[in-house]
């Protein structure tokens, strides 16, 4: 696959605290990751270097004076290398959250999407970050997802993903307390939990995703003598799904589900509240886990797990997850950019 028929994938060295340099340092060192993508790394050079240094390896680069030049390079087998100027060595203490590490994450993703939305990069893989650093450092929201969503400019539904190889999970309420989720459950809302994830599994390459719907409570309500979210809100949002046309079951019981989907019946699980779903996926492969931003007008995706800051500098990074995280990145960024290309 020549450069230009690749997918372009910015990726991001991750909290500068944390252990996202040597990750990227060791996913980048595999050939691999440049046969499958026209990459352009991002940020800042003297943190690429401490990277490549704690992995153990080296990296050849071909410097670019910005995201735009990417698309048309000549394949040089090598990853582009844009670097920025966002924090300096001295204002880095590893294992600790600080707010100019987490100014520095934003004004990297920042770049990058403005480069998305300007249609230079198909994807975006980004490197774990700290939500309380970035917070110190002007983050205004509660995490990077709505951070993406105001940045792109999305009015719609949108929500986090977690996936396990073939297995992903959404879910209807997010970062709320558990005494709010049975509030935040609704038709449209499961409707709509629902659509993205079917639509975002076929750009992930899978023609006609098997989609599970959890039940609320525990014995999915037995009847409703254990809760009525089963009969009033979840059981008539996956029929009129159904008669959308799209092929979704449930509500099945929230302590089975999983055990159907592990069996290979289903490749999604829409879950109703955030543990609902995260203790499964970790417990089935934490050091594997992706995490999907669903809902925006571009993909981004990341590894599940975070900064690790016990164990920053010390090379002994799991690369698992960000290899998958990579690998979802180009499978649908190439249905990214095909989508672009239809529309003209």
């Amino acid at each position: 696959m020549s450069t230009q028929q690749k997918p372009v994938i910015a990726l991001t060295l991750g909290d500068p605290a944390g252990i996202g340099a040597e990750l990227i340092a060791r996913l980048l060192a595999r050939p691999e990751a440049t046969q499958r993508a026209n990459i352009v790394l991002v940020g800042d050079e003297w943190l690429w270097r401490e990277g490549q240094r704690v992995a153990g390896v080296q990296v050849a680069t071909q410097p670019v004076a910005s995201i735009e030049a990417v698309r048309g390079r000549p394949d040089s087998g090598a990853p582009a290398w844009l670097a920025m100027d966002t924090i300096q060595p001295g204002q880095v203490h590893l294992g600790q959250a600080e707010a100019a590490g987490g100014a520095s994450v934003l004004r990297v993703l920042n770049a990058c999407m403005d480069a998305a939305r300007d249609g230079h990069v198909d994807a975006i893989c980004f490197a774990p970050l700290n939500k309380y650093a970035m917070k110190l450092g002007g983050l205004g929201h509660d995490d990077e997802l709505h951070h993406f969503a105001q940045y792109l400019g999305v009015t719609g539904y949108f929500c986090e993903f977690n996936t396990l190889g073939d297995l992903w999970t959404s879910r209807v309420s997010s970062h709320i307390p558990l005494k709010d989720a049975a509030a935040a459950l609704s038709i449209d809302g499961i409707k709509a939990a629902t659509r993205l994830i079917y639509r975002s599994l076929q750009a992930n390459g899978m023609a006609e995703p098997r989609v599970a719907v959890a039940a609320f409570n525990p014995h999915g309500g037995d009847g409703g003598t254990c809760g009525r979210e089963e009969v009033d809100i979840i059981a008539p949002a996956v029929r009129q799904l159904n008669e959308e046309g799209l092929p979704v079951q449930g509500p099945f019981p929230a302590d089975t589900i999983f055990l159907k989907a592990q069996a290979g019946e289903f490749q999604a699980i829409v879950t109703m509240y955030h543990d609902q779903g995260q203790i499964a996926i970790k417990l089935l492969g934490f050091s594997r886990g992706v995490t999907v931003q669903g809902g925006l007008p571009i993909p981004i995706t990341t590894p599940a797990h975070g900064t690790a800051y016990d164990i920053a500098g010390q090379g002994r990074a799991n690369l698992d997850a960000t290899w998958q995280a990579f690998l979802i990145a180009c499978r649908m960024g190439l249905s990214h950019r095909a989508s672009r290309a239809l529309a003209g």
